[in-house]
């Protein structure tokens, strides 16, 4: 079979993104999601994001029947270190064109590609998460929602809370110091995107359509005064002089009333914070709107303060589910670029039989400071798919609960436990924000 063609025997016809193109590219990715337009500023984003070069199209005849994009990524792995990662996004097949290999080829094309670019990882968020498993895909981060109810619930605050300042902004004039603060909180977590330009609108994305009855998202700035970055900002009541920027949120607010008063809902979009304290003060103004008794909060990191700080964690209804899926498109320049926190120098036996490249045993050595990872004839400690190198890449997903999953097979005793150790992160990795 030729490289741009899915079948000879349909006439698909599989190739890279024109320009002028992507409108119909577009409204074929929309359809299969339900077919529910997005509102014109969205949809100029996504636009403007788009890396053509990097964005698939099957086509039949003038029809096209599945889409598959990738972003240039730089993803934050244990150790602070960024590391190229494509960031796959808009894959769909029209719903006519199901089971006839349109999936599968996009994605070895795109693999194929990823390698080409010299790129050693590939990640995703998945609308259903069994399929990307038979690509190599693990899940390596999990995320939190709560429905926390504020009227029951109060937070214990850890010293130098009060000595935080908090100021309403309005969201576009203050991006760049929110972006500064995102920006710094990048390398401390695995799992984070450094932003690139252009990224930094999708934080103010705010149709109007997505409201359901909330209110235009609202930010509020965290400011320590007399930091290292006092600025002169403008005030309600002129200038004044404004201390350093630690922490913003972005939220919404949704009035309700019953037959009780006010139960307005808080909708939280993003916190993020330089320091405990400044995290605190955002999240105790939060629990402390006036009119409202339910904070609402998705996609939060699996060990976030604010859940060992509340009253009761029972009124906080915490859910988790997947979020970044990884996958090691080369296990040895993937594995020799994080560091580990307890020496390891394992042999892994990877199994990988849609990227063969990776497929064979691999000698991993390396500490806190750094690795090597290559290429051996020695014997295996341990056996496992790059599916499960992936989920444990980021450190977040333990080798040894994947080892009594039957995941990971022990083939010298103690390497199980050894490994498990070095791989893990000390905090959760997180994806802050789709793509």
């Amino acid at each position: 079979m030729a490289k741009d063609s899915v079948s000879e025997a349909d006439r698909l016809e599989l190739r890279a993104l024109r320009q002028d193109e992507w409108d119909i590219w577009y409204d074929t990715l929309i359809r299969a999601f339900g077919g529910v337009a997005e509102a014109a500023e969205e949809r100029e984003l996504w636009n403007s994001l788009t890396e053509f070069d990097r964005s698939l199209g099957v086509w039949d005849a003038d029809a096209c029947v599945g889409t598959a994009g990738a972003f240039s990524f730089r993803l934050t792995v244990p150790g602070g270190v960024a590391v190229n990662a494509a960031g796959v996004t808009m894959v769909s097949v029209a719903a006519t064109h199901r089971r006839r290999g349109v999936l599968t080829s996009m994605m070895r094309r795109q693999l194929d590609d990823v390698r080409e670019w010299g790129r050693p990882l590939a990640v995703l968020t998945a609308s259903e998460p069994a399929i990307y498993g038979r690509f190599g895909y693990g899940i390596g981060t999990h995320q939190v929602s709560a429905e926390i109810d504020t009227s029951r619930v109060r937070l214990s605050v850890p010293p130098g809370t009060d000595d935080v300042r908090l100021r309403y902004a309005a969201p576009a004039d203050v991006l760049d110091a929110c972006e500064a603060v995102y920006a710094r909180r990048v390398s401390r977590r695995p799992g984070m995107i450094a932003r690139l330009p252009g990224w930094e609108r999708l934080g103010l994305l705010d149709p109007q359509n997505d409201r359901e009855g909330a209110s235009p998202i609202q930010c509020v700035l965290a400011e320590r005064i007399g930091g290292s970055e006092a600025t002169s900002v403008e005030g309600g009541g002129g200038r004044r002089v404004g201390g350093e920027v630690v922490g913003y949120a972005r939220f919404r607010v949704k009035p309700e009333w019953d037959g009780n008063g006010p139960s307005g809902v808080v909708l939280l979009r993003d916190v993020q914070a330089l320091d405990p304290a400044a995290e605190a003060a955002l999240w105790r103004f939060l629990f402390g709107i006036d009119l409202t008794s339910t904070v609402k909060a998705w996609s939060r990191p699996l060990d976030e303060a604010w859940q060992y700080q509340v009253s009761d964690i029972r009124r906080c209804v915490v859910r988790v589910k997947d979020a970044l899926h990884v996958r090691l498109v080369d296990v040895g320049a993937a594995l020799e670029a994080r560091t580990y926190q307890a020496p390891v120098d394992v042999v892994f036996e990877v199994e990988d039989d849609f990227c063969p490249w990776n497929a064979g045993r691999w000698r991993l050595s390396g500490d806190a400071k750094g690795a090597s990872c290559a290429r051996t004839t020695d014997a295996a400690d341990l056996a496992l798919s790059v599916r499960e190198l992936g989920a444990a890449y980021l450190g977040g997903v333990s080798l040894a609960a994947l080892g009594a999953a039957g995941r990971v097979r022990e083939l010298r005793q103690g390497a199980l436990a050894e490994a498990s150790v070095g791989f893990a992160s000390t905090v959760a990795p997180w994806l802050p924000h789709g793509f």
